[in-house]
């Protein structure tokens, strides 16, 4: 597989809600960067670690939380683009935005990921 194929069959996987399939994409000792100044800021490693990481997101949010494509990947050598926009709600307060994911891939695993969103100051509002 490609490093794009690898980042879409990860998108479709997390599309169908398949957590199995999901991290079955990650190595072992995969790191995942989040940005910002908020309870999620800062880097995750192991996938145990963004495991526990998604699974408060998805709490906070009440399952709220959903990544949509917004166009398409774009690689550079293992390193695939991928523009999204998330949303979801948190209380009484909501959050629409764009970002971009950057992922890395070797061997066919996901081993680093860096988030990055349209409104940085408003994402670490929403998770506040």
């Amino acid at each position: 597989m490609t490093s794009i194929e690898v980042i879409e069959a990860y998108s479709d996987a997390l599309a169908k809600g398949d957590t199995a399939a999901v991290f079955s994409y990650f190595s072992p000792d995969a790191k995942w960067h989040q940005p910002g100044s908020n309870r999620f800021s800062g880097t995750k490693t192991g996938i145990e670690a963004i495991v526990q990481f998604l699974g408060e997101m998805m709490e906070v949010t009440k399952g709220t939380l959903q990544i949509q494509v917004k166009g398409p990947m774009m690689s550079n050598g293992n390193i695939v683009a991928f523009p999204v926009r998330f949303i979801a709600e948190n209380g009484d307060k909501t959050i629409n935005m764009d970002g971009i994911d950057i992922y890395e891939v070797v061997n066919e695993k996901i081993v680093s990921v860096m988030t990055f969103s349209q409104d940085q100051a408003g994402e670490d509002g929403f998770w506040k």
